[in-house]
């Protein structure tokens, strides 16, 4: 620290910190495109009036309120949100950190009881900045990693009590970036159940903006990201300051300008109903927050993301793994399925090339309904006559793979379990907890239930070969009490049960390694960056319908890579919002994700049966080139109301798929024009069926015509390679 300046650069990126006055204050100095200079400490303003405490200590109110600090504390001057906020024992809640150290090492270490991102010390460079409040004896360490192949910077904080007393965290934020308001526009995503992240844009102004969740998971609501684009940002042009959060839980992410025209964004867990004792010599440590710059516009943003979650996030046998082309018998069967229908609708889809039977709720207990039997986690072998293990074996005679639908979190008020054990479920005494789909939660910080939990699961899986598990979470936490934490520690339930969840699914993969688990939360209540490190897919939406799901992959695909999204061809009229779309477009849509089916071959027309051999032969066509390549939003449904396209090109540059979707036709109008995007302006590209080929440039600055598109909810692929 002698020159007490450290700067953190990516492959396109600088980040900049300073340390003033003698170390009492870390300063957030820059952040944006890269830069030759790091000694710029003169962005901190320290000459202008007020000046540091040191040398006007008559106004350090005025220094506090307006400084650029790099993890804000509170209650000592800053009037803006802070990051940590520490209950003391003598009652007071004021944090006033000081930098003491550092250390700069190779590589990433991992977090103790928590995902994140990785990579290896050629990967990575790893800077820890030591920080300390004397006055109640806490210290604070600021880690920031940087990576060599994508322009992302990584943050999380490590809080340490090394006092003599007790201490209460009663806020701990992951990042903070304190910068001057340049016109940004905020870019969020919202929604509901069947409607996740759709995108919302809109220009900041004075006050507090906050999106959070305190559902005890992110929600279909609202979702852990925000960025902050400069006014007129476009998919290619434009800055873009991006935070996403690595965590399943309930989280805050928050946008604040004040009078001086500056903004603050942080992000971290959501210090609502949070608090957490920390003894002496206890530690507690943050999830992470990932910090994405971009001068290229929201699409250079996208692949970014997508590059990061890819490489350093998806772990295990499938991280980079064609998916086998599953059918779900959920909205085949729902509750009304034996042994029988189920190798029905198998044999059938056997003979149609798809690979995987998954069969969903209804298959334990006396599970005939949504009412009953969760936490009875036993095969009903009047329903699966002669067991698990010999309809496994039938499906696996057929060619196909199985899997197994489990909702382990929760339990029936109708359940033996819970007659059992009625205070394994999460509830506040004195309180009639409220119930959701007809059932409770399970109290996942007793490590009884949580043993517990993982047996049911885990003696499934060991009696049979499975190789799928979709895990199901159909209710948000509610009436948070835990019968066996004192009183002083029920502040810590919601981040303890996100914790346990973690726990129960590395256990999971660690003990069945090639197991394909995907995850899901009443469809994309729980699609985040936490649950990734486990599951290479999440289940994206209830919603099947091929044109809800534009707008919802649309918000998905703007910071995950396609191949984490489940997506699937479902029976029409749509269950969920009964709109007919033609079989075509439904596998089009459903291309741009893990690819599946969500309905009974048995029972579709001859006309659409007869289709799905060609959609699975062009899912194993193209699905090496979606699930790699860099993605391009085109034109967005969600802003124009007509059409959606978006483009994914091989790293190399040789191959696109573009998917071209119209959901309303218009009358009299030239056809329209596809500008193509990502392609090698100087190589010849040829469209597959077509004889001429034409130079990257002049597809994407000239386009290509939409043609033979004629109708409403109608679908086309461009296929494009390179040719010499």
């Amino acid at each position: 620290m002698a020159k007490k300046i450290f700067k953190l650069d990516t492959p396109n990126t600088s980040y900049i910190m300073a340390v003033v006055d003698d170390g009492s204050f870390l300063g957030h100095v820059y952040y944006g495109s890269k830069l030759e200079d790091y000694d710029i400490a003169y962005l901190l303003r320290t000459q202008e009036a007020p000046f540091v405490p040191s040398v006007n200590g008559r106004d350090r109110c005025s220094f506090m309120d307006s400084f650029p600090v790099e993890y804000p504390g509170h209650g000592v001057g800053d009037y803006r949100d802070g990051c940590i906020e520490v209950l003391s024992a003598t009652g007071h809640r004021a944090v006033n950190l000081s930098a003491v150290s550092h250390r700069i090492y190779e590589g990433k270490p991992e977090l103790a009881s928590l995902p994140a991102t990785f990579g290896g010390k050629e990967e990575c460079t790893t800077l820890e900045v030591e920080c300390e409040d004397a006055a109640i004896g806490l210290n604070v360490t600021l880690s920031y990693t940087t990576f060599e192949d994508v322009d992302v910077i990584t943050r999380s904080v490590h809080i340490m009590n090394a006092s003599s007393k007790e201490l209460y965290l009663t806020k701990v934020l992951s990042a903070c970036i304190d910068m001057d308001n340049r016109e940004f526009e905020r870019i969020t995503l919202h929604g509901s159940w069947a409607r996740e992240r759709n995108i919302q844009r809109e220009k900041i102004g004075y006050g507090k903006y906050k999106v959070s969740s305190l559902r005890g998971e992110p929600g279909h609501q609202n979702h852990p990201f925000m960025a902050l684009v400069t006014e007129g940002t476009t998919q290619e042009t434009g800055e873009v300051y991006a935070v996403h959060f690595v965590y399943s839980g309930n989280f805050m992410v928050q946008e604040e300008v004040n009078q001086f025209d500056s903004v603050r964004l942080t992000i971290g867990i959501n210090p609502d109903d949070f608090s957490w004792k920390l003894a002496p010599g206890k530690g507690f440590q943050s999830p992470e927050a990932v910090l994405v710059y971009s001068d290229n516009g929201i699409g250079a943003m996208t692949r970014t993301f997508h590059d990061l979650y890819r490489n350093h996030l998806i772990r295990g046998e499938y991280r980079d793994k064609k998916r086998p082309v599953l059918i779900n018998n959920w909205e085949a069967t729902y509750f009304d399925f034996d042994t029988d229908k189920l190798i029905a609708i198998a044999k059938q889809a056997a003979e149609l090339g798809i690979e995987m039977l998954v069969m969903d709720d209804g298959w334990f207990g006396s599970r005939d309904s949504d009412n009953s039997a969760l936490g009875d986690w036993k095969v009903n072998e009047e329903k699966l006559k002669g067991g698990l293990d010999f309809l496994v074996k039938e499906v696996n005679r057929l060619g196909m793979k199985f899997g197994i639908w489990f909702e382990p979190e929760m339990i029936s008020p109708d359940s033996d379990l819970y007659r059992s054990h009625p205070d394994w479920a999460i509830a506040i005494p004195g309180r009639e907890p409220a119930l959701a789909r007809n059932q409770y939660v399970l109290d996942l910080t007793r490590k009884e239930v949580r043993d517990y939990v993982y047996e049911c699961v885990a003696k499934i899986l060991r009696s049979a070969n499975i190789e799928y598990v979709k895990w199901d979470m159909n209710r948000p936490l509610s009436d948070i009490g835990s019968a066996c934490l004192p009183a002083d520690r029920q502040g810590e339930i919601y981040h303890r049960y996100v914790l346990a969840l973690y726990e129960l699914q590395n256990r999971l993969i660690k003990e069945f390694p090639y197991l394909l688990l995907e995850n899901c939360s009443g469809g994309g209540a729980r699609f985040d960056p936490g649950m990734l490190y486990y599951s290479p897919q999440i289940w994206c939406s209830d919603d099947t319908d091929a044109v809800e799901r534009l707008s919802i992959q649309e918000g998905t695909a703007l910071i995950y890579p396609l191949s984490s999204i489940g997506a699937h061809v479902s029976d029409c009229p749509n269950h969920t919002v009964g709109r007919v779309t033609p079989f075509e477009t439904r596998g089009y849509v459903a291309l741009a994700g893990t690819f599946g089916y969500e309905l009974d071959v048995t029972k579709i027309s001859e006309e659409e049966r007869n289709m799905i051999p060609d959609q699975i032969a062009m899912y194993h066509k193209y699905n090496d080139l979606v699930r790699r390549g860099d993605y391009y939003r085109i034109a967005s449904y969600q802003e124009n109301h007509l059409y959606d396209c978006y483009a994914v090109v091989s790293k190399d540059k040789t191959e696109a798929l573009i998917t071209y979707i119209q959901v309303l036709n218009r009358p009299n109008v030239h056809s329209r024009r596809i500008y193509v995007k990502g392609l090698d302006s100087n190589r010849k590209y040829l469209v597959e069926g077509g004889e001429k080929a034409y130079y990257g440039n002049t597809l994407m600055k000239a386009g290509i015509p939409v043609e033979d598109v004629w109708g409403d909810f109608k679908g086309k692929l461009y296929y494009l390679r390179a040719v010499e």
